[in-house]
């Protein structure tokens, strides 16, 4: 099991370039992670949602998603409220303190999948969430040593050097655990150091002096890293600067943003710029397109949007004749109103869209989830990718279908304008319909398939761990 010093320290990536090392070794892996607080999800196969970063290690493994892979996914709808989703499907709302509760009677939900994945791989690669140090949320954890402790599971700790303070925190991580979760970790992993590594042989010696961990070796910063896609909005956060480039795409960061990774392939393609713009910042005027990106509170989110005033600037983009993309909730955003009688997103509410689209949406308690495949009449091809949304969007007469799976349409568009909507997430991914679609508004971008990309930067990943990393050390460990 991996765990970390704190969030975002590189877990998830970390094993998922130990899931493809390991793999390339001749193992049958396969990744887990307990407990994922997470809006990007994914849909399995059966029609399942993960957290899409236990779909990349999936992807890591070579291994088809598995909903076992992720039993409970937790997806924030508020700052203290979330949909809890176990083995794929909405099991509740619930509050910080109502979750608690359920921890127990969800911790045999993990323990279930965890056997059944045990009994399909020669090795289990677990990713934690947070820290095991948070001994406030310590009652009831499933997601670190909560877990780790009652299966014996060994434990490496992950620290992020490239924060600042990485020998602090893991003394302190070690100072805070009771003996016998201290001696579960059997090692530790510094990651992320810039420069010459030998220049930390001294913070080495004095993590290994102070806690009797070995140190597996030191991870430095590595650009394939930052190809993959990442799971937490954070790293959104920390802003980007624009490039210069021959076509720029601007995306609202909005306070619940969701599978904001569905701009990767753009982001990839040589002379276009994704642009997340922050809060307390106008939309750049020189955009070229503007995505209003997926939601996990849509009317929440669409009076944040107001609220900051790019909504203005979304009206003002698309009446000089610029193009705009609605995904999921930015779809939904779109429209004549959106109405949540039954109080899907926490009362029964509604709110007018940005009216560009003649349609209208009825948040409803049944989720659709599914991998879909869907036709784009005015681009004459196909588009993949998925749908997880808890909304019907009814066109009007001023709508056109714009993607359709048989008879049921999944977005449309403005008859007169590059106005766009959709339920497809990942729909840039597979590189006909990007390449197409970016060609209708002036953009030479490729056609390569962006699997390929990514799993081609989980080889690099995984070559550059079996250099810094003694992974034959860490799989004794595990054994």
């Amino acid at each position: 099991m991996f765990q970390g010093t704190g969030s975002d320290v590189g877990k998830s990536v970390l094993v998922a370039g130990l899931c493809r090392a390991y793999t390339r070794r001749g193992l049958k892996v396969l990744p887990f992670k307990p407990q994922n607080m997470s809006n990007n999800a994914a849909v399995t196969a059966d029609g399942g949602e993960i957290g899409r970063a236990q779909w990349l290690q999936a992807q890591a493994a070579n291994a088809e998603p598995s909903v076992h892979m992720n039993p409970v996914l937790l997806k924030p709808e508020t700052n203290t409220g979330a949909q809890v989703v176990v083995h794929g499907k909405l099991f509740a709302r619930a509050e910080a303190g109502e979750y608690q509760k359920m921890k127990p009677q969800l911790l045999s939900a993990v323990m279930e999948s965890f056997k059944e994945l045990k009994a399909q791989a020669d090795l289990v690669l677990i990713e934690g969430a947070g820290s095991p140090a948070e001994v406030n949320l310590r009652e009831g954890d499933i997601a670190n040593m909560g877990f780790a402790l009652p299966t014996q599971t060994p434990v490496v700790l992950i620290g992020d050097i490239n924060r600042g303070g990485v020998i602090a925190a893991i003394t302190g991580t070690h100072g805070l655990l009771p003996l016998e979760e201290q001696q579960l970790i059997k090692g530790v992993i510094i990651n992320m150091f810039r420069g010459d590594a030998s220049l930390f042989d001294g913070g080495i010696t004095r993590i290994e002096q102070d806690t009797g961990w070995p140190c597996y070796g030191v991870v430095p910063f590595l650009r394939c890293a930052r190809e993959l896609p990442a799971e937490d909005a954070v790293v959104l956060e920390r802003g980007a600067q624009s490039a210069k480039t021959n076509f720029k795409v601007v995306v609202p960061l909005l306070p619940r943003i969701a599978n904001f990774d569905d701009l990767d392939p753009l982001k990839a393609e040589a002379g276009v710029d994704v642009v997340f713009c922050p809060p307390g910042m106008p939309l750049p005027q020189d955009a070229d397109l503007i995505v209003l990106p997926g939601s996990k509170a849509t009317i929440a989110d669409l009076r944040f949007m107001k609220a900051e005033g790019w909504h203005v600037d979304v009206l003002a983009h698309a009446r000089q004749g610029k193009a705009v993309l609605g995904i999921c909730g930015g779809y939904q955003m779109l429209g004549q109103m959106v109405c949540d009688p039954d109080g899907v997103e926490g009362i029964a509410d509604s709110e007018a869209g940005l009216g560009l689209l003649d349609v209208e949406t009825t948040l409803q308690p049944i989720k659709k989830t599914a991998q879909t495949k869907a036709k784009v009449p005015a681009f004459d091809c196909d588009a993949s990718g998925y749908e997880i949304h808890m909304g019907q969007t009814v066109a009007k007469d001023g709508a056109k279908p714009f993607m359709h799976v048989g008879e049921r349409v999944i977005g449309h568009s403005a008859p007169d304008q590059p106005i766009y909507g959709t339920y497809l997430l990942g729909l840039f991914t597979k590189g006909d319909f990007r390449q197409r679609f970016c060609k209708q508004l002036g953009a030479d971008v490729s056609a390569a398939n962006h699997h390929v990309r990514v799993d081609a930067s989980l080889d690099e990943l995984a070559s550059a761990l079996e250099e810094h990393l003694n992974l034959d050390q860490i799989l004794d460990h595990a054994c």
